[in-house]
């Protein structure tokens, strides 16, 4: 069966059961009796798209409700893929480094409509270019009104981050999110397997044993052949980390950084409103993002998320209910659960993971 009849075929099966039911009632079910469909879905996609190993979560009312791994993180070895396991996220990343500035911005070290010519970043095409519009990726017209999605553009903002807080941006990750949260499992950046790429200083002898030990049991990366069948990727992946990408994570130690996001631990409720509030454009239509998360509608609910892919190896996407206080979580070592869907235009549901989450929970 093909990839595309085979999720047609599940969304069918998808509507036919679930319709009827929440025609009968007049709240959500709970989120404990819905998760074994749910997971009996998830796996069923996983392995039409290809996808060799899956870790999930969901974060209900700032308690992991559901956890679970999917097929192997490593094939060949036979080594399944759990809730602890640790991937890239890529664009991910995005959602930390804007957490960082807005931190910034709280404590009146930037200001979000000042140039960043201010804080040493200049765009030599658009030279007068701002916090929020690089936040929102707006910045590439005049007016901040025009939405193009550019994660090349927002990597740029690490020297922004080490303008507010003088160290190297990778510290910043560690001390102000990693550590605070106790995210154990989290590393910021793929070369700290060697310990000679940052000054002794930064780190700890025990926390870079820690940062080895995680990266030795990453993910391993895998593309689809002509048959559709996954094997090893030789695509190289860049070391380091920015406000872009770089950060190696797990799904449970995203769930603590999502709870400590809707809990105010790291912004103020009036920063965390902002940062999940659509621009808008000139003729007050609006934009798919707000301030480092894109943002939407789906009915009548907002809908925050955001996603990582590096194409032919890995994908990431996390998607928040904030009016339910329910997210999901995904990390997979494929480009399979967000790269066919053109995720940079602004539009989740093109996901057929997120639109099952979706409909499953709205």
């Amino acid at each position: 069966m093909s990839l595309a009849r085979a999720l047609g075929v599940l969304s069918a099966v998808f509507l036919v059961t679930f319709v009827p039911i929440t025609a009968q009632v007049q709240s959500p079910p709970p989120v404990f009796a819905i998760t074994p469909t749910f997971e009996t879905y998830l796996d069923a996609l996983r392995q039409q798209a290809g996808i060799p190993g899956l870790s999930a979560v969901i974060v209900k009312d700032g308690q992991i409700a559901w956890e679970r791994g999917f097929g192997f993180q490593n094939v060949e070895a036979r080594i399944p893929a759990t809730p602890a396991t640790p991937y890239p996220v890529m664009d991910l990343s995005a959602t930390l480094s804007a957490t960082l500035l807005l931190q910034c911005v709280e404590e009146r070290h930037l200001e979000l409509d000042a140039p960043l010519s201010r804080y040493g970043l200049t765009y030599e095409d658009a030279p007068a270019a701002t916090l929020r519009q690089v936040l929102s990726h707006t910045s590439s017209s005049p007016a901040g009104d025009t939405f193009k999605y550019d994660a090349a553009r927002y990597s740029q903002l690490t020297q922004v981050v080490e303008w507010c807080v003088p160290q190297p941006y990778r510290k910043s990750v560690a001390h102000r999110v990693l550590e605070r949260l106790a995210m154990i499992d989290s590393v910021p950046g793929r070369d700290l397997r060697d310990s000679t790429v940052v000054p002794e200083d930064t780190y700890d002898p025990e926390t870079l044993e820690r940062y080895k030990r995680v990266l030795a049991r990453m993910a391993i990366p895998y593309k689809l052949d002509k048959r559709n069948r996954p094997i090893r990727s030789d695509v190289v992946l860049g070391d380091g980390i920015n406000a872009a990408d770089g950060l190696i994570s797990t799904v449970r130690d995203l769930a603590r950084f999502d709870s400590a996001i809707n809990d105010g631990i790291l912004l103020a409720p009036e920063t965390l409103a902002a940062s999940w509030t659509p621009g808008v454009s000139r003729d007050k239509t609006p934009l798919p993002m707000g301030l480092g998360w894109f943002v939407q509608g789906y009915r009548g609910e907002l809908v925050v998320w955001h996603f990582g892919v590096a194409p032919g190896a890995y994908s990431s996407l996390i998607v928040k209910l904030p009016a339910r206080h329910a997210t999901l979580i995904l990390l997979a070592n494929s480009d399979g659960l967000t790269g066919p869907y053109q995720l940079e235009t602004g539009e989740v549901t093109r996901s057929i993971f997120a639109a099952i989450f979706l409909r499953l929970f709205t």
